[in-house]
């Protein structure tokens, strides 16, 4: 029996309603849930906050016995693992997504793609344990050591390559890191880079463009905010690793040098270290800060991204 034409039309306007209702309700409850994560590391960071202030950015002692707490040895080295691990992943991911989606045969496309994609599943303390008993002494041996003998004496670079070569460190951290986003940042490369209409592509091909023209005055124009946008979830990735960078980074709570080879600590491997054992009070309370810390690390990067892809926008716009 068809009901009525008024009261179907009330039907869909009340379920209509809910739906927007609960909508709202999911998005006002994911800003919800950020604001209270938020207002919770300020609660706990609050002694921290109060003793050391900005301070504790640029102070480097971290001494739990005396008391005293600063934050550059956890931020430069998250900073700098990260900062690697893109160096190295951004580039490997987009020849690993021009491959599969311009150069590859059909039949190499799928079978790469999924163990591409499987690197993903590999549990973060594999890729340390490796990294700890397997990568850092091939490391050390074939790439630190070799590396060491060239530049050194070299006023830059022998500085940067200094230290003991054990295969553990900051570099070392950050491949283990690069390894590890690659299967993000190239899944997304590769899904943004199929969606390019094949009509640009086939016209760019017409006129006499190589595949390499094709992929940088078509492709990457047409996909940078998805390109963009995987690179950045590469990045936050990077950021908030733990157990893998904890197996590899030495966990040093001190910045002797700036040599990439040299033991050094993370955000991330300090809270998972220590954060267990800690006193209630200003130890804790300086955990949180660092957390605190990354937190706003992590808004700022997506918040220039955002800005970049703004300036990006207006620039076509300009062009136009």
């Amino acid at each position: 029996m068809t009901p009525p034409p008024g009261r179907g039309r009330g039907a869909n306007a009340l379920v209509d309603r809910l739906f927007g209702w609960a909508a709202r309700g999911a998005a006002l409850l994911t800003l919800a849930l950020l604001l209270g994560i938020l207002g919770s590391l300020v609660s706990g960071a609050w002694p921290a906050i109060q003793k050391y202030g900005l301070g504790f950015l640029a102070s480097s002692v971290w001494d739990p016995v005396a008391g005293e707490f600063g934050g550059l040895v956890m931020i430069y080295g998250t900073l700098a693992t990260s900062l690697i691990a893109l160096i190295i992943a951004v580039p490997v991911s987009f020849g690993i997504a021009l491959f599969l989606t311009e150069l590859s045969p059909a039949w190499l496309k799928r079978p790469l793609g999924t163990a591409i994609e499987l690197l993903a599943a590999v549990p973060s303390i594999v890729y340390g344990m490796w990294g700890l008993l397997v990568f850092g002494p091939i490391l050390a041996t074939f790439v630190q050591q070799p590396l060491q003998a060239v530049f050194s004496g070299v006023p830059i670079l022998g500085a940067l390559v200094s230290g003991p070569p054990v295969g553990i460190g900051i570099l070392s951290a950050g491949i283990i890191l690069a390894i590890m986003i690659i299967p993000f940042i190239a899944a997304v490369m590769r899904d943004v880079f199929e969606v390019t209409p094949p009509m640009l592509k086939e016209s760019a091909y017409a006129l006499g463009s190589t595949t390499w023209e094709v992929v940088f005055k078509v492709v990457l124009p047409y996909t940078k905010g998805g390109v963009i946008g995987g690179v950045m979830l590469g990045l936050g990735r990077a950021l908030g690793e733990t157990m893998a960078v904890t197996f590899v980074i030495g966990n040093f709570n001190q910045l002797d040098s700036l040599s990439l080879f040299a033991p050094a600590n993370s955000i991330t491997s300090a809270l998972a270290n220590e954060f267990a054992e800690a006193a209630s009070g200003l130890h804790q309370a300086a955990l949180m800060y660092l957390g605190l810390v990354l937190f706003f690390i992590t808004f700022v990067v997506l918040s220039l991204s955002k800005v970049l892809l703004a300036r990006l926008r207006k620039g076509e716009g300009a062009r136009a």
